[in-house]
């Protein structure tokens, strides 16, 4: 038997990075990583760079007022008294509402399209939701202005009537009956971010291995039981990133919540959310154009607020995620 002695650069003991050198294609990976590398250095250095300069026309806000800019809801241009809490509650409130009633409705929806629907029909719930994810949003606000405004003012009345004589709920629904308030803004940003959620949701579900599904259903289960113990389980990581992207749409909404929030100078914190309030997002795009010194500051420092809330936000829900994936994997 003839023995072929191998190259030394080929023997057993060659490291991978080597034999990839040694290849004709090892220029072009290296080109591709080098451009990887530096579009992702370059989001960094954009996020940076915004961070920066935001929080340095911000700075003469934060540090002339300190503490009670952020815990303070007085909020009185002319009097140089400049408290956001309001608008911090405003915009949770409405943020709030829109992923209370957007979240089950776009799971709804995603788990019809892959589960239930024909083909014929999921292809046009998938083109539907497409489209509407597409949508500028200050359409959605012009249709909540002009088509809901008016018959949620007459629900807001009744509903006012219906709960005033039942603690804890009369506060939450008052009886302000003008179709202008948190919950209409609520309502169009849940509108809003429904297709958003759906569409990755729906990605996600269709990820789930068809064994699983099918040796569940064999084993005996119903269809809600292997949804509940194996789509949902398998897509929670998913399903929090999509949240999470229409939670930062909803947080970061601003023509339509403009048009149908209410527009109330001095916001407080307040339960009632048929009452009219304030977002961040709002009052920026409200007052900035006629704001100069203090008031341009304290206005450019909502914007910074608002990109740290954003920020805390998806690093405590990715901390979530990993948690129960760890405890849905140990218990598996």
């Amino acid at each position: 038997m003839t023995t072929i002695d191998l190259p030394p650069n080929l023997d057993d003991t060659a490291s991978v990075s080597e034999g990839l050198a040694s290849t004709t294609g090892a220029g072009p990976d290296r080109a591709f990583r080098g451009l990887a590398v530096a579009a992702g250095v370059t989001v960094l250095v954009v996020l940076a760079l915004i961070t920066y300069s935001t929080t340095k026309s911000a700075w003469p806000a934060f540090s002339k007022y300190g503490s009670s800019y952020f815990f303070s809801t007085d909020w009185r241009p002319n009097s140089k008294q400049f408290g956001i809490l309001g608008f911090v509650w405003g915009t949770a409130v409405i943020s709030f509402i829109g992923i209370l009633l957007a979240v089950p409705t776009s799971i709804g929806i995603a788990l019809f399209a892959t589960e239930v629907a024909p083909q014929r029909l999921r292809r046009s719930i998938t083109t539907v939701m497409d489209l509407l994810a597409s949508v500028p949003s200050v359409v959605f606000g012009l249709v909540g202005f002009y088509v809901l405004r008016n018959p949620l003012q007459d629900l807001y009345r009744w509903l006012g009537d219906a709960v005033a004589s039942i603690p804890l709920l009369n506060r939450i629904f008052g009886q302000d009956g003008s179709g202008i308030s948190l919950l209409t803004a609520g309502i169009v940003l849940a509108i809003m971010i429904t297709p958003i959620i759906t569409t990755v949701t729906r990605e996600v579900f269709e990820t789930v291995p068809r064994n699983d599904k099918e040796g569940a259903l064999a084993l005996g289960a119903t269809r809600w039981e292997m949804v509940s113990g194996v789509i949902l389980p398998h897509s929670l990581g998913g399903i929090t990133g999509a949240v999470m992207l229409g939670l930062g749409r909803a947080m970061g909404e601003t023509i339509a919540v403009t048009l149908l929030i209410g527009a109330v100078a001095n916001p407080e914190i307040t339960i009632d959310v048929l009452s009219p309030g304030e977002a961040m997002p709002a009052a920026i795009a409200r007052k900035l154009p006629e704001a100069a010194g203090d008031f341009r500051a304290a206005l450019i420092g909502l914007g910074v607020t608002l990109f740290v809330i954003t920020m805390v936000v998806n690093v405590a829900s990715r901390r979530l995620v990993d948690v129960v994936d760890r405890r849905l994997k140990g218990a598996a």
